[in-house]
């Protein structure tokens, strides 16, 4: 409560306890006869009302009601002021009075010393290095403790306290400051001050708690001396002497009230080695003061004050190692000098000082520093590790952190001043860690190693926690079918067979009636197993099919397996019945790199893992009968023998397509399916290649010798004692991997996937003109194109080709009737395929022109000819349309360039001209696209400014969803971010625009664009990148493209060659219908006019008249070849259908002449031009 000059009396109410029992108290304030000016001790009474009585006895008046002066009150409650009085055990770190060691300050953990008596010690020495603070030009603090007296002198050769008396106060200043509480040079908070007094007690608090306490300084040319006993009860006369010429000085003497501390000498317990270790803290906080400590000098700086522990103390007590480097201090500006270290106890430690006051239990400064270090350390653990998820109070756990720094007009939690309090915008100064300064701390201490390898080790705690155990009962795994002896003594007899799915759950327990339950589990695998390789800590933990198997084969974590004999494990083999597909051999692979990572001993025994295989296709005729158990070895067949096309071939998509009988039959015959899986010297090598992150390149360089030639596979008829791992992923892993390129990354001939190009086909070979779900769309591609996928996914392909809203295609092949998605949520919000139609885009068939269809190359598929190796569209439509994809070992990225300036680069080459550099062009798109790099693009959005605190976004960047945009803004606004955003209106009113009224805050938009910030700020901004073109050309080889116009290069004579191609042919088949036309005509004739007669002549007699008319046959039987003239109706002799049969063969000879007139290039420029034309007129239909 801040009194005014003329307040006389004032009370202030307080509730505080007793012993537990409530008391009612309260403070009377009031003047003697100076109504101004500081309170005199005297001037205040503390009034204690007792509100119980116990039982049976009575409290009179005089002993409820009581009167304390400050200095009764002081000594009454110390804790309040000073802290305990009763000694206390702690660790702390202690210093000798005298020594001649390297390492003096020494850790001590259960130190013992009462906290009141090291404080009243500190209040005096801290006044002495306040003093450094007034006056620079001090430079000296000699500390003397006589042990054996009890007396501690703290002498200062700064400025001294001047040797006057305060008029207002008529005492000389000496006994006003250091005979009264509540006064002192501190109590102008309108001056910025770095001391550390603050509150008016100081060392009248060591005055009052000594025997005998004595002032003595030298100022303005007299000495002045004082002492105070018996608590401060005894006042001395001041003894003033001139001093002229002598350098000012102050000198404080005082011998501490043992009693009052229950002790009876200063050689008790600890106290000495604090209040040592107190006086080094001194002359570590005043670099350049020198301070002396019963006559020794000490190390004067942070640096050199740091390097005097020992360190090891503190961390032999916590069993860790004593090599630990002395931590480099940085001198950060005038008041900060900060330093880091690795904490070496797992708990975080802090040394630090605010205006020479030691703040052991830190404070806001800390905070401050320690926040900033943070906020670094855990940026650069999550560049390390992607799935660092660790708080910060964790990371903070493993820092050490040292600061000494000034404060202007400091506050703290209490007198005893352990805590800082003071708000960081009011220290004033600032302490910004640079990240350079971060970056050089972080190398030079390893912190983030540190970090990162507790996190794995706590990591590998939490999996060990994990891990299964034997028990013949398992029970929580639903879909398990236990082996009735697993778990048991005869648990090594025992095989579990993991399946892929339910499906062949089911086929494999239909064996189990041939083999039985005792030694046979089953459990299905839902869905791909978790490449543990690669996998989050997270995901790890939280994987169910992986805990599944744990569980059920019983594996601990942290045990190495041996001989099955020895394992102690729920089942003795492990058996994998997967697909005979390449998604079949991916699990197979999946659940090998899961043991390989965890249990790599299990897999070099030889005897744990095995395949149990099954025919793929299985081909009949007749009686006979031939199975496969992978594609190319079915393919190699089926190319190689002449008569394959007139055997039946049934494709086994999965397990689940044999019957129950074909199970039975499988397991009645188990050895002849059962292949056990070898090690050799190269196995973990190739199974880290084939999963792991690190070995991408690795992997790439795998990738990329392999040639699908047919070739590659297991022949598991010439498979001698097992498969080894490295055939596994040398003929069969790598199977799945080239065919998940082949699925993600498109041809760079059409730019289409795999998925796309059936899709494109079916659509071709109904002549897609008119409507049909998309459902049912879906349903006849998988019919016509052998496709051997969900039909989920072709609905997301055909959604995917039809989409036209801005960012997806520029020219979608398919026409969107319906809801096929929108700029609101990029796609996703598309209808569900049973409510969607879809059909051709009329400029489809004039991308891919009809007239190369016989052209292409056919694929063959279980005796079905399927979609083309690639199409061939007059422009590169993977320029049009752009694509994006992930394989194994890739990915790609293609943005959408203009289909003119495609068309004109495409001219250009055509007639000898260099192409032009393209810019990513897109559909719609308002914004704005600028080249930044010769591999990247910068997409902007378009937005004005209104008003001073509004701004219209027009236009969102390419990439950036509007549903997207709008969280983006939600988090700004619950952020508040500097320069935030406060509201915003959305006025679009269709899913293929974005336009939003944002609302700032006051001066915020003025700012961020003065910072040039506000683009970054609001994400209209957006990088599109080119240095990511990866795409199969028209050889099936992976191919990296640096620029589109690369691109361009490598299309051109393909598709030039094509229409040369196509040309010829066209002259072939126009040349043989020309002659055909001539024949007709001839023949409609010769009948006509008689020369010629048909009736009543036999089929041999006329083919030998046609033959000598020179009359030419087609077909490939000689009996057949002319039943193109023979086979004609009647009325094909009339005169109209002989004029019409003259004309049509005059415009073939008339289209012959044009072919053979032209030349490639011209038939591209002309079918160039009109699809160009048909663009340019918006009939994207």
């Amino acid at each position: 409560m801040k009194l005014g000059h003329n307040t006389l009396v004032s009370t202030l109410h307080y509730s505080i306890s007793l012993e537990g029992a409530p008391l009612y108290s309260h403070i009377v304030i009031t003047r003697g006869k100076s109504t101004t000016g500081p309170l005199l001790l005297s001037s205040i009474s503390f009034i204690c009302h007792n509100t119980f009585s116990a039982k049976g006895i009575t409290t009179s008046v005089e002993s409820t009601y009581q009167r304390k002066t400050p200095v009764e009150h002081v000594l009454l409650r110390p804790d309040t002021y000073i802290g305990g009085v009763d000694s206390i055990e702690m660790g702390v770190w202690l210093a000798p009075l005298s020594t001649k060691e390297k390492l003096p300050i020494s850790w001590t953990e259960s130190a013992q010393y009462p906290p009141g008596l090291f404080k009243i010690f500190d209040e005096v020495l801290v006044n002495a290095a306040d003093n450094r603070q007034r006056d620079s030009s001090m430079q000296n603090i000699h500390v003397e403790i006589d042990s054996k007296k009890g007396i501690i002198s703290v002498f200062n050769d700064g400025r001294g306290i001047p040797v006057q008396k305060h008029k207002t106060e008529n005492l000389y200043v000496p006994e006003l400051i250091f005979g009264n509480l509540f006064t002192g040079s501190n109590f102008d908070d309108q001056q910025a001050k770095v001391t550390g007094g603050r509150n008016g007690y100081g060392a009248k608090l060591a005055n009052i708690f000594s025997k005998k306490f004595t002032v003595q300084t030298c100022a303005n040319g007299l000495s002045y001396t004082q002492s105070w006993s018996e608590n401060m009860s005894v006042k001395g006369e001041p003894i003033i002497e001139e001093a002229k010429g002598a350098a000012e000085w102050t000198k404080i003497t005082f011998q501490p009230d043992l009693e009052k501390f229950k002790m009876q000498s200063l050689n008790e317990g600890d106290i000495l080695g604090v209040m040592a270790r107190r006086v080094y803290d001194i002359a570590g906080s005043n670099e350049g003061l020198t301070v002396k400590l019963n006559g020794q000098t000490l190390p004067s700086g942070f640096s050199a004050y740091l390097s005097l522990y020992n360190w090891s103390s503190q961390t032999k007590s916590s069993g860790e190692s004593s090599e630990i480097s002395i931590p480099a201090i940085t001198k950060i500006n005038a008041r900060w000098q900060v330093g880091v270290e690795v904490s070496q106890t797992g708990t975080f430690n802090q040394i630090s000082f605010v205006n020479s006051i030691n703040t052991s239990r830190g404070g806001t400064h800390v905070n401050y520093v320690t926040d900033q270090v943070v906020r670094y350390l855990s940026d650069e653990l999550r560049k390390k590790d992607k799935e660092f998820r660790y708080s910060p109070a964790q990371i903070k756990n493993h820092l050490n952190v040292y600061i000494n720094c000034l404060v202007e007009n400091p506050a703290f939690d209490s007198q005893t001043k352990e805590t800082l309090t003071t708000r960081a915008s009011v220290f004033g100064s600032k302490c910004h860690l640079s990240e350079r300064w971060l970056s050089d701390m972080a190398q030079r201490t390893g912190i983030v190693d540190e970090i990162l390898n507790w996190a794995r080790m706590k990591q590998q705690s939490e999996l060990s926690a994990k891990s299964g155990r034997m028990s013949s009962k398992i029970v929580g795994i639903p879909k398990l079918y236990d082996a009735n002896l697993a778990g048991t003594p005869r648990s090594n007899e025992c095989t579990l067979i993991i399946t892929e799915g339910d499906s062949a759950k089911a086929l494999a327990v239909s064996g189990l009636s041939v083999v039985g339950r005792d030694t046979y589990g089953v459990f299905p695998l839902r869905g791909k197993l978790l490449n543990v390789a690669e996998a989050t800590h997270a995901q790890l933990m939280g994987n169910v099919e992986v805990a599944n198997l744990v569980t059920i084969l019983g594996l601990n974590y942290e045990k190495e397996y041996g001989k099955r004999v020895d394992r102690d494990l729920r089942y003795g083999r492990v058996m994998l019945m997967t697909d005979q597909d390449h998604d079949g051999s991916h699990i197979k692979g999946l659940v090998i790199n899961l043991f390989h990572h965890f249990w790599p001993s299990l897999l070099k025994t030889d005897d744990f893992l095995e395949e149990f295989i099954t025919p793929i296709i299985k081909a009949t005729k007749g009686k006979n009968k031939k199975v496969f158990f992978t594609l190319p070895e079915y393919s190699k067949w089926y190319n190689s023998t002449a008569e394959a096309p007139s055997w039946t071939s049934k494709y086994y998509k999965g397990l689940g397509t044999n019957t129950a009988e074909e199970a039975k039959e499988y397991f009645k015959n188990i050895d002849q399916h059962r292949i056990p899986f070898r090690w050799t010297e190269d196995s973990s090598n190739l199974i880290e290649m084939a999963f792991h992150k690190e070995h991408v390149g690795d992997r790439k360089n795998w990738l990329l010798k392999f040639r699908d030639d047919g070739e590659t596979f297991v022949d598991h008829g010439k498979l001698s004692g097992g498969l080894k791992y490295s055939e596994f992923i040398d003929k069969e892993l790598i199977l799945f991997s080239h065919a998940d390129l082949v699925r993600s990354i498109p041809s760079i001939m059409d730019g289409l996937k795999p998925g796309q190009r059936k899709v494109l086909h079916a659509c071709f070979k109904r002549n897609l003109k008119q409507e049909i779900k998309v459902a049912q769309l879906a349903g006849y591609v998988a019919e016509n194109t052998a496709y051997h996928h969900g039909e989920a996914s072709l609905h997301s392909t055909i959604i995917n080709m039809a989409q036209d809203f801005v960012g997806s295609n520029n020219v979608p092949l398919l026409f969107p009737s319906g809801q096929f998605g929108s700029r609101l949520q990029g796609g996703k919000d598309a209808a569900s395929a049973r409510y969607l139609f879809t059909r051709l885009n009329k400029l489809t068939r004039q991308l891919f022109p009809e007239e190369d269809d016989e052209l292409l190359q056919y694929r063959e598929e279980e005796g079905q000819t399927i979609e083309p190796k690639y199409f061939l569209p007059i422009l590169p439509t993977i320029l049009i349309n752009g694509a994006q994809g992930v394989g194994t070992g890739w990915s790609t990225f293609i943005p959408c360039f203009s289909p003119q300036e495609v068309a004109q680069n495409l001219l250009r080459k055509m007639n000898g001209e260099s192409m032009v550099n393209m810019v990513p062009s897109y559909n719609g798109f308002k914004g704005n696209i600028q080249q930044k790099t010769p591999s990247s693009f910068l997409s902007s959005g378009v937005f004005e400014k209104v008003d001073p605190s509004t701004m219209n976004v027009k236009e969102l960047p390419i990439g950036v969803w509007v549903d997207d945009y709008k969280e983006h803004l939600d988090e700004l606004i619950k952020n508040k971010v500097s320069g935030g955003v406060r509201s915003y209106t959305m006025q679009h009113t269709s899913g293929n625009s974005a336009e939003f009224s944002i609302k700032f805050g006051k001066n915020q938009l003025e700012l961020a664009e003065k910072a040039g910030t506000l683009s970054k700020k609001l994400r209209l901004d957006t990088s599109i990148s080119v240095n990511n073109m990866h795409l199969f050309d028209d050889k099936g080889v992976l191919t990296r493209f640096e620029t589109p116009l690369q691109i361009i290069d490598l299309y051109f004579p393909v598709r030039l060659e094509f229409y040369q191609k196509r040309m010829d042919h066209q002259m072939v088949r126009l040349e043989k219908e020309v002659e055909i036309l001539s024949n007709k005509t001839r023949f409609y004739q010769m009948v006509a006019d008689g020369s010629l007669k048909i009736g009543g002549r036999s089929k041999p007699e006329l083919i030998s008249q046609l033959r000598a008319q020179n009359f030419v046959p087609t077909g490939e039987k000689p009996e057949d070849g002319f039943d193109y003239l023979l086979n004609v109706p009647i009325y094909s002799l009339t005169s109209e259908r002989m004029n019409k049969s003259e004309k049509d063969k005059e415009g073939r000879e008339k289209e012959l002449r044009r072919l053979k007139k032209s030349t490639p290039t011209q038939i591209w420029k002309a079918e160039l031009q009109e699809l160009m034309d048909n663009i340019e007129k918006n009939t994207v239909v």
